[in-house]
């Protein structure tokens, strides 16, 4: 739970929401897709001891689930999910499988208990594989039936669910449900579903599906709503949302976990159980391990964030909630000082205090006029090194 004193975004929110403010007060549980999904970015290749690095990361994190893998797509990574399956974590570890009988033997195989079936729904994807709608409902009542006579827990993925026909999405759920399937995902593949479009795919496999079977929502950012529309499912109805950590995956990446989470949190007043002030630290490990930088403003986790270059907000760095919506300890970040040409004499005060160094009034303006020389010519921000060779060129 996030400290109230903590967040700083006002009334707005709650005067919009009403009576809906806090709802639904059903949980929202958080499976974590970055071992499959998220690996899917180009270039990301992750081993199997990165992933259980990262397993147990995410389970320090709280996530809820945690999909550790596709393992038929090497030995490595079917060794990275006995791995994970043998680390005693205390989220659920689920597997990824086609709709395929081999796939489903494979999860079986290494010992996780749980598994989404994935199969593709729309007839552009069945175009796309050289199917038809009868061989599609086939395999995937096959791969069900077979994974549950074989004692896993399923939660049917209908790929591209938010492009495929209404009437041909319903068969295709009610036949895998029939067939042992315990949840569904509605996957928008091409991350093309605006908030309400998704609110309107989940409303309508409740509708036909009924309030026992769990809905899991699992969107793409090819627009940059994959976390609006994750809200907007979980509004109405989804209980699991599924995404990674970063937003990390292929193309334009998933949904951002955190990024749910927080917003459902502090602007929609639903709890989960992520522990958000661990985010910085599973943030990096995550970049660390994969091979690749956030952007500097990436919400909750770029360095840029709590970082303040700008005078005129470092002259109200001493009363963050006037500069920023939420306190960095929130996402276990810090808040700091950064000198360029945007600098002010707040900017370089602040800056010498936290190096411990003194300098008499009468100096800053002459030592801000460099700071924002340096600053323009190298088109960037001047190190606490140039800072102290400017005040003492002997320490150059």
């Amino acid at each position: 739970m996030i400290d109230p004193t903590d967040l700083f975004t006002g009334e707005v929110n709650r005067e919009a929401l009403g009576e809906l403010w806090g709802k639904p007060a059903v949980p929202v549980g958080f499976y974590d897709t970055t071992l499959r999904d998220g690996e899917q970015a180009v270039g990301v290749v992750l081993g199997p001891d990165d992933k259980v690095a990262i397993a147990r990361a995410l389970d320090d994190f709280g996530v809820d689930r945690i999909e550790a893998g596709f393992p038929q797509v090497s030995a490595e990574d079917a060794e990275a999910m006995r791995a994970i399956v043998s680390a005693s974590l205390s989220a659920e570890i689920w597997g990824f499988a086609r709709a395929l009988a081999a796939d489903v033997d494979a999860v079986c195989e290494v010992g996780v208990q749980s598994t989404v079936i994935e199969s593709p729904v729309s007839d552009l994807k069945l175009a796309a594989y050289g199917l038809n709608r009868d061989t599609l409902v086939e395999r995937v009542v096959g791969a069900v039936s077979h994974a549950v006579a074989n004692g896993l827990r399923v939660c049917f993925f209908a790929v591209d669910s938010t492009r495929a026909d209404p009437g041909f999405l319903q068969v295709v759920l009610s036949r895998a449900v029939e067939a042992g399937a315990k949840e569904i995902a509605i996957v928008d593949t091409i991350g093309v579903a605006n908030p309400e479009a998704a609110a309107l795919m989940v409303s309508r496999a409740r509708g036909w599906l009924g309030s026992a079977v769990p809905l899991h929502w699992h969107g793409h950012d090819d627009f940059g709503l994959a976390t609006a529309a994750a809200i907007a499912a979980v509004r109405a109805g989804a209980t699991w949302v599924q995404g990674t950590i970063n937003g990390m995956g292929e193309r334009a990446g998933n949904a951002s976990l955190a990024g749910v989470a927080m917003a459902l949190e502090a602007l929609y007043g639903v709890p989960n159980n992520l522990r958000l002030e661990q985010l910085a630290h599973v943030s990096r490990l995550v970049q660390d391990r994969s091979g690749y930088a956030l952007d500097p403003w990436k919400p909750l986790t770029g360095e840029a964030v709590f970082t303040r270059e700008s005078g005129a907000v470092a002259s109200q760095f001493h009363d963050p909630p006037a500069i920023e919506p939420f306190a960095p300890e929130v996402v276990g970040a810090r808040r700091r000082i950064a000198l360029g040409k945007k600098s002010g004499l707040d900017s370089i005060k602040i800056k010498l205090a936290e190096l411990g160094l003194e300098v008499p009034e009468g100096r800053l303006g002459d030592i801000l006029a460099e700071v924002k020389r340096q600053g323009a010519r190298k088109r960037g921000l001047v190190t606490d090194e140039e800072l102290r060779s400017m005040i003492d060129p002997a320490t150059a």
